[in-house]
């Protein structure tokens, strides 16, 4: 009984950790749909109401959740001590643009 409490524990443990990490395939997936947003935002409309951009959204999260985050919180950043971060890919087109609230960018206007 308490070698599989252990067990179990161990792999709650092994497995939540993989809930933290750089989001590599859903951030990518991010990046893909803020493009699309920019080169036509009623195509991206329809790709979020099919929901193909949605799907993609989970494929990627379960695929970051069991390869990308545990091999680079297992792998690297539990033994650095730090992180790894994403750097975003920087979309082209359209001048208008809203800044991250996490960099002090106003809620809901444009970016002067």
């Amino acid at each position: 009984m308490k070698k599989s409490i252990a067990i179990a524990a161990l792999a709650g443990l092994a497995l939540s950790s993989c809930a933290a990490g750089p989001h590599q395939l859903r951030r990518s997936v991010d990046d893909f749909d803020q493009q699309l947003y920019i080169d036509n935002p009623l195509l991206d409309g329809v790709l979020w109401f099919i929901p193909v951009i949605p799907l993609g959204y989970y494929i990627a999260s379960i695929g970051d959740f069991l390869i990308v985050d545990a091999y680079h919180f297992w792998g690297k950043d539990v033994w650095r001590g730090e992180g790894t971060s994403f750097d975003h890919w920087t979309p082209e087109g359209s001048p208008a643009r809203v800044n991250s609230l996490l960099n002090g960018g106003p809620f809901l206007f444009e970016a002067e």
